[in-house]
């Protein structure tokens, strides 16, 4: 097990988010469908941060599975994130309630109050995703213990606003909670960035997606080290009719055919072929089953190859204790920085 000793400034810039997760390192591991699973969770663990299994699609019992063995590997803490839109979600709540996880992430929309009364009577803390600032206090009185706030830089299914908007608009006007930010990530300076804005940390997941103790696939793996910033581009909607929820990922052969079928299934319902159900259904079902091809088969070129625009900052395969390191060693440089220049006293809380 490898846990990286304290830093100082690190440690008084991020001591809420700290305490609320009971790590030693104010990070959250994204929770990312296919990777985001036992093994990466507990590296992030064993490293000092706070890995989150992603359910996704699980079905209870494969969820309940994956506690279980995330539980018998190490004794650090972790998260689980459920997504709201699921249909056995209080069963999943359950789950998560009956294995005594200590922090439930819903993602995905806004939980009704029965989820949120649930895990609180549960006695897990419960973290949700706030897209604006609005939503973000209703969050918190509804009880929301914290908060991730996730720019359109992200990986995956993204909203329509950038990080650094979002952290301007929320973390001044929210600060009786931890706040986390997410979305673009990947080095350092900016984690102290947002530490001195008001942060109380910040939630990565494409940093650690090609890390070594990542199941993805190793042809998944290099297309991360191989990607630039430009390379994570959303999903186009050829048709404001026919909508496409964004999705940000590497563009690929899988990319451009997505265009084309979008192009010749809408055609098809334009000339009566196809009704407007089926054509959007169609568009729809396009990317099922692509990103566990790409994650585990390593089809890179027909799979989704979901990733945030941090994704150049992925240089090389690494164990996430040296990625931990070498983002803790940024944050501190940038912080000490700023204290010597008098911003930020090193025994600021």
């Amino acid at each position: 097990m490898t846990i990286l000793p304290p830093h100082p400034l690190l440690t008084a810039a991020s001591c809420k988010g700290r305490r609320f997760l009971g790590c030693e390192l104010a990070i959250l591991g994204g929770a990312m469908t296919w990777v985001s699973e036992r093994n990466l969770v507990t590296a992030l663990g064993q490293a000092g941060a706070f890995g989150v299994l992603a359910c996704g699609a699980m079905l209870p019992e494969r969820l309940d599975e994956e506690i279980a063995a995330t539980q018998a590997m190490s004794s650090t803490p972790f998260g689980v994130n459920l997504i709201v839109m699921h249909p056995d979600l209080p069963r999943l709540v359950e789950v998560c309630l009956d294995r005594k996880v200590g922090h439930v992430v819903l993602a995905g929309g806004l939980p009704h109050k029965d989820t949120i009364e649930a895990i609180k009577k549960g006695g897990a803390k419960l973290v949700c995703f706030a897209p604006t600032l609005a939503l973000a206090k209703k969050l918190v009185r509804s009880g929301a213990d914290a908060l991730v706030i996730e720019g359109s830089e992200a990986g995956g299914h993204i909203g329509p606003v950038s990080t650094s908007v979002l952290a301007q608009e929320i973390l001044p006007f929210v600060t009786d909670v931890p706040v986390f930010v997410a979305g673009g990530i990947g080095h350092g300076e900016m984690i102290a960035a947002y530490l001195r804005m008001g942060a109380s940390g910040v939630q990565m997941g494409t940093r650690f997606a090609a890390a070594t103790e990542s199941i993805a696939h190793a042809a998944f793996k290099q297309a991360f080290v191989r990607a630039s910033a430009r390379d994570a581009v959303t999903s186009v909607q050829v048709d404001p009719a026919f909508k496409v929820i964004p999705v940000r990922g590497l563009a690929n052969a899988g990319t451009q055919r997505f265009i084309e079928t979008q192009i010749d299934v809408i055609g098809r319902h334009r000339r009566g072929e196809t009704s407007f159900e089926e054509a959007s259904l169609l568009i729809e079902r396009f990317w099922a089953g692509a990103l566990r091809r790409a994650v585990v088969e390593g089809d890179v070129e027909q799979g989704s190859l979901m990733a945030g625009q941090s994704v150049g900052f992925v240089k090389a395969v690494e164990p996430v204790a040296a990625i931990l390191a070498e983002l803790v060693a940024q944050t501190e440089t940038a912080l000490a920085r700023t204290a010597q220049a008098g911003a930020l006293p090193a025994t600021a809380a």
